[in-house]
């Protein structure tokens, strides 16, 4: 099974995020960058899925020269092989994201199965791999927090199978994804697209060979420059800052009155 994953390069979890002086983007001079919790897992579900059932991993980026780090952590826990979308440092809408990965996929196989995460960590657009998936004609299923592989006998006229998979070519996807009401099914023939969520699986760690393997690999870059889209960006805010701050009781003994006072409170005294 032959399997792309796309992943975006975001700014790393739990930091302040500046903005520009004029509001219109965020300023990366000093973050750190990471893959989202999202596209991780599909990451690591993309790994299971080939070292399960044979195939190999590609995973897909669009954005900067830099964003080859991120590429090379996926690497690192065990996809084989990265390409680059290399569009520069302007932020893309989801339109234009769209475009440029198809871009990056021009030159690959055909894949059995297009992964991405449900939405991107920063913008959280959800978009891309609907657009992806409706440009290359393939079914897709979105906030998927299961998948199953299996392959089988070919039901006639393409019928359900058993675990409620359609099968048409001998090779089958079982989705599924949490509501409020229970759980939702899908069965899914391959080539097909799916956007996970975080919860899909515990993303593994990448070891030391691992790393140094990934630091020598050679990434496929494509060029690309691809024409606005639809959304233009009028502002950005930074939310409010609501997280509980540290409160001095007091220095030495004279803190003990304040500290019985919290315990009792706190029904501990």
């Amino acid at each position: 099974m032959d399997i792309v994953v796309c992943i975006k390069r975001v700014p790393a979890f739990g930091a302040q995020v500046p903005l520009t002086d004029d509001g219109l983007a965020v300023d990366t001079r000093h973050l750190g960058f990471t893959i989202g919790p999202h596209e991780e897992c599909a990451v690591e579900e993309a790994v299971r899925l080939a070292a399960a059932h044979g195939g190999r991993v590609t995973v897909l980026t669009v954005g900067p020269e830099e964003a080859g780090e991120q590429l090379r952590y996926a690497l690192a826990m065990g996809a084989h092989q990265g390409v680059l979308v290399d569009t520069g440092t302007t932020d893309l809408d989801p339109e234009a994201t769209a475009t440029a990965v198809l871009a990056g996929l021009a030159d690959e196989p055909a894949p059995d199965l297009l992964l991405f995460g449900d939405a991107s960590a920063d913008a959280g657009h959800g978009q891309v791999g609907v657009r992806v998936a409706l440009a290359c004609g393939l079914p897709i299923v979105g906030g998927v927090t299961g998948i199953e592989a299996e392959s089988g006998a070919v039901p006639e006229n393409g019928a359900v199978a058993e675990n409620g998979a359609v099968t048409e070519n001998g090779a089958t996807l079982r989705a599924t994804r949490d509501t409020p009401g229970g759980t939702e099914v899908f069965g899914l023939s391959v080539p097909a697209a799916v956007a996970v969520k975080e919860g899909l699986n515990l993303p593994r760690y990448p070891t030391l060979p691992g790393r140094l393997k990934a630091k020598k690999a050679a990434l496929r870059t494509v060029t690309c420059g691809p024409e606005p889209g639809g959304l233009r960006t009028l502002g950005l805010r930074r939310p409010a800052d609501d997280r509980a701050g540290a409160i001095p009781l007091g220095r030495g003994a004279d803190a003990a009155p304040a500290v019985v006072d919290v315990l009792a409170e706190l029904g501990k005294v």
